[in-house]
């Protein structure tokens, strides 16, 4: 697939005050199916359905916003509009993917999941001990990831907050236990993403944490209201980002700056990909307020920043959430970056970064990117939070859906105009949060409804989420995916800001194939975070199909979606996919040939590895 690469000016955002810029809007429009439309007529047009199920599945979850200082109530929905968190994992090993959200008032619990045989839910965040997490002084839940840091067969709890972030330990699938352990956390980060890696392939998961505001602010009791960025552009005065390394399950220590991460530029989201092929997992940080950062991983030893090399890192926008995905069935990693976009005034624009090659700089090779958000499909996104993939309808290419909206107060009021005119100010006026305008519930970039990119195979995108019944427009925040009742169909929980959780249950062709890997690490970790998995199979035109995925320990934003890796494979003539090739973190491959479909496979790393063919 050949690369199209949009043409920027010498600044690259713009407030373009009552303009309506009339192209992007033609375009977008061009790509949206919104017609509503039975789940007869979606599964026979679109190869999927979607229903609203929170009820019926026992969900009855629903975010509250964190209150504010006195000298930041003038602001509070923009101060407080984050906290609304969704990660996925097994916790009692039962084979059911389980759920964990996270609320953000003080007193409101954090609610846990528990998957039963019949795919209901139920709420047992209090018997497993994770539920009063949002208690001051020790802080309001941001999100939460799930890895098992001391390779015991249990997945483990890491909540970060604004406050003290909290690590616990499962205790056999019965209930979690606070790490006793020495770490070197500190006491106070306002954070808003993090994602397990093990950089140093020791085969233990190590902790990248990301800071926001700075770590001397506390928007309970502020010491000081010059704490908003110091540059709409260019900000670096956000909060500290940490790397910890995994003592060996007994500690963390903390080696940011040894391994070259000290940088304070209001990271919103992180994610962590082997891009360039190195054996070793990278980091990839979408920057509120400035540009995005790709730090490639120099064998364990240090971290180097070769975003602008990569042509990713060098265009100042409002990163909100970065995604790794092979979108296009090379067999590698685009990234999809999303951003800020609001007709008539702000046109950003979200950024899909697809892989055009490499170069060697001081002996690490580079991958490069041009941005192909235009051309194919998925440029506009409004107010984006998440972007988070999989196979909505197993046609066999990945499809992506993007979180919007702000704050949604006052119908027919808008914000926008005053928070033009603060943000375009020198430093001085930015930063100081006692000179931004009172928001007054007027709303705020909201009732943005969130976008279902259905992937065509050819490197387009159409939005059908109205069309296959996932309209929603609740100023979602992070997206996590899931198969619920292991029937081979991605289904979806979306975590929105002060509101209800939505959980959505996906209905797809029965005539499309797919396969699911379940990894289980042994000199890897045991979590399998950082492995990848390829998959090739034959369709049934007689065409060579690949595509790559990785194990994840966070993603998009303030999202973990299940660790099991989920292939659609389209009509399939064969009852078998011709390989399946894992690459584990330390450099152990293990190749299967004739893999049964239409079931999952769990495997172990190296010769423990069986499948049910």
């Amino acid at each position: 697939m050949k690369s199209s690469t949009l043409k920027y000016g010498s600044v690259a955002l713009m407030f373009v005050a009552l303009f309506f810029v009339p192209e992007l809007i033609r375009q977008f429009t061009d790509q949206t199916d919104r017609s509503q439309a039975s789940a007869e007529e979606s599964l026979e047009r679109y190869g999927f359905f979607m229903e609203e199920v929170s009820q019926e599945l026992g969900v009855t979850f629903v975010h509250q916003r964190c209150d504010v200082d006195d000298p930041l109530k003038h602001i509070q929905p923009q101060i407080a509009a984050m906290g609304a968190s969704v990660s996925v994992a097994d916790v009692n090993n039962d084979g059911y993917q389980d759920f964990y959200v996270t609320n953000s008032a003080f007193g409101e619990p954090n609610h846990l999941y528990i998957q039963q045989s019949d795919g209901t839910f139920e709420e047992q965040a209090s018997i497993y001990g994770v539920a009063d997490l949002n208690q001051y002084p020790k802080g309001s839940s941001m999100g939460s990831i799930w890895a098992d840091v001391n390779n015991d067969g249990w997945e483990d709890l890491f909540v970060y907050r604004y406050g003290k972030p909290v690590l616990f330990i499962n205790q056999e699938g019965q209930r979690f236990e606070t790490f006793e352990g020495p770490t070197q956390f500190p006491d106070w980060v306002n954070s808003n993403s993090a994602v397990w890696l093990d950089y140093n392939t020791d085969g233990y998961v190590d902790l990248f944490l990301t800071g926001y505001f700075k770590e001397d602010v506390d928007i309970w009791d502020l010491d000081d209201t010059r704490m908003m960025p110091d540059s709409y552009e260019f900000a670096t005065n956000g909060g500290k980002n940490y790397l910890f390394r995994n003592d060996g399950g007994r500690g963390f220590t903390d080696v940011t700056q040894k391994m070259g991460l000290d940088n304070r530029k209001w990271t919103l989201a992180v994610t962590s990909v082997d891009i360039n092929g190195s054996g070793f997992p990278d980091l990839i940080l979408a920057n509120d307020y400035g540009v995005d950062e790709l730090f490639l991983n120099e064998k364990g030893k240090r971290f180097v920043d070769m975003g602008p090399a990569s042509s990713m890192g060098d265009i100042p926008k409002s990163g909100m959430s970065i995604t790794a995905a092979d979108f296009y069935n090379q067999g590698d990693f685009a990234l999809y970056v999303t951003n800020i976009s609001e007709a008539g005034v702000l046109m950003q624009g979200n950024n899909l970064w697809a892989p055009t090659g490499s170069t060697t700089i001081d002996g690490i090779e580079v991958p490069t990117y041009a941005n192909t958000a235009t051309s194919a499909g998925v440029e506009q996104g409004e107010w984006a939070y998440s972007g988070a993939v999989t196979d909505l309808n197993n046609n066999g290419t990945l499809d992506l859906y993007i979180a919007n909206g702000f704050y949604s107060a006052t119908p027919n009021t808008d914000y926008w105009y005053d928070y033009t005119k603060v943000v375009g100010a020198n430093s001085q006026v930015i930063i100081n949060a006692s000179n931004w305008p009172a928001m007054k519930e007027r709303t705020f970039s909201g009732y943005q409804q969130n976008r279902l990119m259905l992937n065509d195979g050819s490197g387009r995108f159409r939005e059908v989420s109205s069309a296959v019944g996932a309209a929603l427009d609740k100023d979602s925040r992070a997206v996590a995916f899931l198969d619920i009742r292991n029937d081979g169909t991605m289904d979806m929980v979306v975590a929105n800001q002060h509101a209800p959780v939505s959980v959505y249950k996906n209905q797809v062709n029965q005539d499309h194939a797919w396969i699911q890997i379940s990894l289980e690490g042994a000199q890897a970790n045991r979590s399998a975070i950082g492995a990848s998995v390829t998959v090739e199979w034959t369709d049934a035109q007689g065409q060579a199909q690949r595509q790559k995925q990785s194990v994840s320990g966070g993603e998009a934003f303030s999202s973990q979606s299940s660790r099991v890796l989920h292939f659609g494979l389209g009509v399939m003539d064969s009852g078998a996919v011709d390989k399946v090739t894992i690459d584990w973190p330390g450099g152990n491959r293990d190749v299967y040939e004739s893999v049964r479909h239409s079931q999952k496979h769990s495997l172990q790393e190296s010769t423990s590895a069986r499948f049910d063919n």
